[in-house]
């Protein structure tokens, strides 16, 4: 069928949900929930009136630009002088469980999968160590759970999509250097390309973000620019902070990142229009992305599946998340359900799908099967049982702490 034809039926989903969120928030069903299933079910796997592929150009302009602004939104909303009064437990999940997280998966994915290159396993480890912070809704709005809890579950989802970045470019160009036989780049060439990459990326970010929100306060100011022209102007930081990253040599994506965070912390008028523009476009984004996960990824992922990639899923989900978080918190002065909740609700969902889809797009590699394998299942397990228990999990909340503090 038509891509105009096929594009319309998304469009019209997306419509019909839009009708009707009150009521589907009222159920179990979560958007990603929604929009996976939707997408799943249309798609080739399905009814097949949605036949697009992993190759299909589309697919990775969507993919590119959603993975450009999400970063950006993302980490515009981030307030680095809020992080002052619960900045411990996001920074300890962050600087020391992430890295746990990424070489704790790396390890069980070789040890399940010993013929995989340890590139290969370093960068499905990578690609699904960032959470998301949409599958985990309830757990954050309601008001039973702690701030501290929350915050740092939201912060976390935030920040480890960026920092996550460098090690998935990182990964991939090792693998493609070792899977490309007629070119073999030295450690040091590929330290340097990635050095480039890291450097020159945050470098452009912070300056066009700085740039661009001093620019913003004085339109503001002086009364020269309107609240429509304010949004587009956000959007359009966002993008040059990436293509002027990678007309240095450094990289887009963590530009894009960066520009979000300092854009975010340096501006000082408030735009509420902006913030509003934010959530729907970045709803919007979240929304196609989950609709071309059921479409497109899943089938793909699942026609590779096997009991090797379900363990690992599996793994990602549980031991591989909790045990890191849980190492990273000693000290804490936190109840058992507390971190329970901190280790349970590492979502996988957005960033994932969109690194693999970027990876998938950007580089040749052996075992990008087994790759998308992985983050399908690891990401539609997510979508089910992290939607399924955010609210009873928060509702359960108010009750446990009400016990510890009566005893």
């Amino acid at each position: 069928m038509p891509h105009s034809f096929q594009f319309a039926l998304i469009l019209f989903g997306i419509m019909g949900f839009a009708l009707f969120v009150r009521p589907i928030q009222k159920s179990w069903i979560t958007l990603p929930i929604f929009f996976a299933g939707l997408g799943l079910g249309l798609g080739p796997a399905g009814l097949g009136v949605i036949d697009l592929n992993i190759d299909d150009s589309t697919i990775h302009t969507v993919a590119e630009i959603t993975l450009i602004l999400t970063l950006f939104l993302d980490a515009s909303k981030i307030r680095l002088r809020n992080l002052k009064a619960h900045y411990a437990l996001p920074t300890r999940m962050l600087l020391i469980g992430m890295p746990l997280t990424i070489l704790m998966g790396a390890a069980m994915i070789l040890l399940l999968a010993p013929d995989l290159p340890w590139a290969m396993a370093l960068l499905t480890a990578a690609i699904l160590t960032p959470t998301d912070a949409a599958l985990a809704q309830p757990i954050l709005a309601d008001k039973d759970v702690p701030t501290r809890i929350s915050e740092a579950i939201n912060v976390e989802s935030g920040l480890n999509d960026g920092l996550a970045l460098p090690v998935v470019v990182f990964a991939a160009l090792l693998m493609a250097n070792e899977a490309t036989s007629n070119i073999s780049l030295t450690p040091l060439a590929i330290g340097q390309f990635v050095g480039a990459q890291i450097i020159f990326g945050p470098l452009a970010g912070i300056a066009i973000g700085f740039v661009g929100a001093k620019l913003l306060d004085m339109a503001t100011h002086h009364k020269f620019t309107q609240p429509i022209y304010e949004g587009i102007f956000f959007l359009s930081v966002g993008l040059a902070a990436f293509f002027g990253a990678e007309s240095i040599g450094g990289n887009g994506f963590i530009a894009a990142f960066v520009a979000g965070l300092t854009f975010g912390n340096a501006k000082k008028t408030n735009h509420k229009f902006i913030t509003e523009f934010l959530e729907g476009e970045s709803t919007f984004l979240s929304i196609l992305t989950f609709m071309i996960f059921g479409a497109v990824l899943a089938p793909v992922g699942l026609a590779h599946a096997n009991w090797t990639t379900v363990l690992i899923a599996v793994g990602f989900l549980t031991i591989v998340r909790m045990i890191p978080i849980a190492i990273s918190l000693f000290g804490e002065k936190l109840h058992f359900y507390e971190r329970f909740i901190l280790g349970w609700f590492g979502p996988k969902g957005l960033a994932s799908i969109l690194f693999a889809l970027f990876v998938a797009e950007q580089y040749e590699l052996p075992h990008i099967d087994e790759m998308l394998a992985c983050t399908v299942l690891t990401v539609g397990l997510s979508i089910l049982v992290h939607g399924l228990s955010a609210k009873p999990l928060a509702h359960h909340f108010e009750k446990t702490m009400q016990k510890v503090k009566n005893k």
